[in-house]
């Protein structure tokens, strides 16, 4: 892609992201949600690949599907309360409607079927902005809509949503599927705090997506692209290697390391809020993430020996490691000892 091409693509989308997330108009946010749609296409699809113009397309199609939607939900709030205010959303069908197209664009169960099937047919950058930026401004509508949504309907598709990308995460052997199965499972853990602590699901989805975006970056930098390849990949850079994994456990939830801290929390705040069978079975189901988490960090740290081979090639090689992967990796496993501070901003 030319330079021209990716200055006019990288701007649309801080154009689209900024326009939704500080509108008050559901047109405005609309606007923003299109430019957006039409900002990364371009991206999916510059390697020309037929994978990759099967994503674009697959995501186009959805995409436009979850818009109109959203488009028809505030239409129909308008006709029966004259509002068009986004914090305005009262009527029953509006919200209803409103859940389905955001739960749509953000690939929550049963709108999950296009999120693994783009994410294999991008590069793993375009990846990681599919896995991150692009679910930010559905995610800031759901934030300001969260008194008006129906508890009952969430809970079930962010319950659905935490087994279904656990369990369909377990016989995967592309990277890129996995986490984005991960990504579902982590959506259904933001959803289920939504509509009683709308702050929680914010904080949620920044640390996820600082462990997202660490762990994207170090596969890139690695050039890894599935299990197989993953388990030579330590020989490269053995120390961005052993962070990875420290990274991909972060993400599983397991302590001392930042990806504990959502997760603690909204089991605390649903025991809070009386639903503890709820907190039980979301806990219990992201075992099943734990596994495939577990078995990514096994094929990235522990299967080769670190013996030199007989050959003149070198072993290790000395490729730079950007600041930013350091940084991002660095906040994605030792945030929690933070966790009093960031307390106070919710």
């Amino acid at each position: 892609m030319n330079p021209q091409a990716n200055l006019i693509t990288t701007t649309s989308l801080l154009l689209g992201t900024t326009i939704t997330i500080s509108s008050n108009h559901w047109m405005m946010a609309w606007v923003g949600l299109e430019i957006n749609t039409l900002a990364i296409l371009p991206l999916i699809s510059k390697s020309h690949h037929p994978r990759a113009i099967e994503a674009s397309t697959k995501y186009f199609l959805v995409q436009a599907a979850a818009s109109t939607l959203l488009l028809f939900s505030s239409m129909t709030n308008a006709w029966f309360t004259g509002q068009w205010d986004i914090t305005q959303l009262t009527h029953p069908t509006s919200c209803a409607l409103l859940t389905a197209a955001i739960s749509m664009k953000l690939g929550l169960v049963p709108f999950h079927f296009w999120f693994p099937e783009v994410l294999q047919g991008s590069s793993l950058m375009t990846s990681l902005l599919l896995a991150t930026i692009m679910k930010f401004p559905p995610t800031t509508l759901l934030f300001l809509t969260s008194s008006s949504l129906n508890p009952t309907l969430l809970s079930g598709m962010a319950i659905a949503s935490t087994a279904l990308g656990g369990w369909m995460g377990l016989n995967q052997t592309q990277v890129r599927k996995i986490l984005a199965f991960s990504s579902i499972s982590h959506l259904g853990w933001m959803a289920i705090i939504l509509i009683y602590n709308p702050k929680l699901t914010l904080l949620t989805f920044y640390l996820y997506s600082t462990m997202t975006a660490a762990i994207f970056l170090t596969l890139n930098t690695t050039n890894t692209l599935k299990l197989s390849s993953m388990m030579t990949a330590w020989t490269k850079i053995p120390p961005l290697t052993t962070t990875l994994m420290l990274a991909l456990l972060s993400l599983a939830g397991l302590p001392p390391l930042t990806g504990f801290l959502p997760k603690w929390l909204i089991i605390q705040e649903l025991t809070k809020q009386e639903l503890t069978t709820i907190a039980t079975i979301i806990t219990l189901l992201s075992l099943l993430g734990l596994f495939f988490y577990l078995r990514l960090a096994y094929c990235a740290t522990i299967t080769l020996p670190p013996n030199s081979t007989n050959h003149m090639k070198q072993w290790q090689i000395t490729k730079p490691v950007s600041t930013l992967t350091t940084t991002l990796a660095t906040l994605s496993i030792m945030l929690l000892p933070l966790s009093p501070m960031i307390l106070t901003t919710l």
